[in-house]
């Protein structure tokens, strides 16, 4: 099958505006607080590294994460014409192929400002980018397919994010083995997350061939996998902290993951009615167990 044609070209260049809708700031938080989590967990002040630390945040979200939404509207543009034709490229605001160079651009003033903050920063942002296309872009299209996608996106926003905040403070340097494990404990964890936000679209993930979890083990199997996919992630921290003898961290987190299975536990009655609800919610308790941790092995960093 043919790849869709790029919309119609249209005289002049797109406006701030228009291109500001498209980097989309309303979800550049997520991967700024893992980031925030990374700078804590490193250990050092952020007085010390201020200026990398502000450069830091500008990567994660204006710069990595922008490049993220601006790559998905231009992949996602036929689909946008017929569900959301508001959006910036259909509607004409950004028009012709600017939402492809808009993309292509920020991915090299990502790398490019990645690559001045040290070695470990450049790659953890480069493999960030590398599956922001994709996840949108064919051949690959991990939005396609929700065990990959939802992975794929969870490592991006909350494992990589983390590293390269505590990479920025430690002057490039890789992190050590207890901050990668956080990482990769609520990057995973996030998998459950992204698949709150698929219960909305099970009709139009099927019409359009997406292999979403609620499309693929139905409504009741993706809702356990949400929960499960949310809550193991977070035991496993419990345990580490409790073994790096951080007690009080260690209770701490488990409260939260106590009050996320009670939301859970309702959520379960009626996933596709609470999807929202448990994702505006529960996630805002989950990332304060990401800050607490974070805050748990800041004494054990470098």
């Amino acid at each position: 099958m043919n790849a869709p044609a790029p919309p119609p070209a249209a005289a002049g260049r797109p406006s701030p505006a228009a291109v500001l809708e498209l980097l989309k700031p309303i979800t550049w938080f997520p991967p700024m607080w893992a980031f925030a989590c990374g700078v804590v967990s490193s250990g050092i002040p952020i007085a010390e590294r201020w200026q990398y630390f502000v450069l830091g945040v500008i990567l994660a979200g204006p710069m990595v994460c922008a490049t993220s939404q601006a790559v998905n509207d231009w992949f996602d543009r036929h689909v946008d014409e017929i569900n959301e034709p508001h959006r910036p490229i259909p509607s004409g605001r950004i028009p012709g192929r600017w939402g492809l160079y808009i993309a292509i651009i920020w991915t090299i003033l990502s790398a490019l400002l990645a690559a001045t903050l040290g070695t470990w920063v450049f790659w953890s942002a480069a493999l960030g980018l590398v599956l922001a296309w994709a996840y949108s872009a064919p051949p690959a299209r991990l939005k396609a397919n929700g065990w990959w996608g939802n992975l794929a996106v969870g490592m991006s926003y909350e494992s990589l994010a983390w590293i390269t905040g505590a990479a920025v403070m430690l002057s490039g340097a890789l992190p050590n083995w207890r901050v990668l494990a956080l990482a990769g404990l609520y990057g995973l964890g996030a998998h459950g997350i992204l698949t709150l936000n698929d219960f909305k679209a099970i009709e139009g993930d099927t019409r359009m061939g997406v292999r979403s979890l609620p499309v693929q083990l139905g409504v009741k199997g993706a809702a356990w996998a949400a929960c499960l996919f949310m809550a193991l992630p977070q035991v496993v921290v419990v345990l580490l902290l409790f073994a790096w003898d951080r007690p009080l961290n260690a209770a701490a987190v488990a409260v939260v993951l106590l009050i996320q299975v009670g939301m859970m536990v309702r959520f379960l009655g009626d996933p596709v009615g609470r999807a929202l609800w448990l994702s505006a919610i529960g996630v805002s308790v989950y990332v304060t167990g990401m800050m607490i941790s974070a805050f748990a092995v800041r004494s054990l960093a470098p």
